[in-house]
């Protein structure tokens, strides 16, 4: 379709890097027309190479020959907005540093028997609603050498905008799932269960056991009230990492890269 100039932030056809809200975007009426936004040409390629399908782009004038030339070709026929940068700030809300955006397709959802055939290690995010936070701990998953993500339905969409942006690509790199069931359900799927929690009963991470379980699912919780004490007291084990100074915990991303590397798959 080309290039298509706007110039105020009334122009038909951005409403989705504008006008709409996450909920909006997402559109569970009809999930088939539900939308992401991809951010950078990192993170678009990554997209890309996942197989999301791209449906217009929005960049400034000056990128549409520079830092956005290739996306432009890769995505072929789709339309491309752009703009002077004060325009696009406006209808944005913030300056495009990285030169380009992306609308595109949502996948469609993938159930948990699917993303875990074969794991060995997965993580269940348990009401972690900070966008950060959710793509911090994608980047670290797909980094330390973990399987599949599983998120209760009260966490962070992982294609919110800026958890898209924080984990750099990585939410298309992990096979995730959303988890509509307990999390002790997961043992019909021969996984044992590691809570991170700071109770009288916590194994330090590093317990032998942890590291020699042969399917192994971690459950991280949220930032403020951690794990609830139903899924504690329902878990295989559960886990701390010890701490110094007087500290008694980390974020739970920094907490999520610490587990994830303590509990990988040894190679032999």
């Amino acid at each position: 379709m080309g290039i298509i100039t706007i110039t105020s932030l009334d122009s038909p056809g951005v409403e989705a890097f504008s006008s709409l809200t996450e909920a909006q975007l997402r559109n569970r009426a009809v999930p088939d027309n539900g939308i992401f936004i991809a951010e950078s040409p990192k993170v678009i390629n990554v997209a890309l190479n996942a197989g999301c399908k791209p449906v217009s782009l929005l960049c400034e004038r000056k990128h549409i020959t520079g830092d956005a030339a290739a996306i432009i070709e890769r995505c072929g026929d789709i339309p491309v907005y752009t703009g002077e940068r004060a325009v696009l700030a406006e209808l944005t809300g913030y300056t495009l540093t990285r030169g380009v955006l992306c609308a595109m397709r949502r996948p469609q959802e993938r159930n948990v028997e699917d993303v875990c055939s074969g794991a060995k290690r997965i993580v269940v995010i348990d009401g972690v609603v900070d966008t950060t936070n959710i793509g911090a701990i994608f980047r670290s998953a797909a980094a330390l050498g973990i399987d599949a993500v599983l998120l209760t339905r009260n966490s962070c969409d992982p294609l919110n905008r800026r958890a898209v942006r924080v984990s750099m690509g990585s939410v298309f790199l992990v096979p995730w799932a959303w988890l509509d069931m307990p999390v002790e359900g997961l043992r019909r799927l021969d996984f044992k269960t590691v809570a991170m929690a700071l109770t009288d009963k916590s194994i330090p991470l590093d317990d032998e056991r942890l590291a020699a379980e042969p399917r192994l699912a971690i459950i991280m919780g949220t930032e403020g009230d951690g794990l609830p004490h139903e899924t504690i007291g329902n878990a295989d084990y559960v886990a701390r990492i010890p701490m110094h100074n007087g500290v008694d915990s980390l974020n739970v991303a920094a907490a999520s890269a610490v587990a994830f590397w303590q509990l990988r798959t040894k190679k032999d």
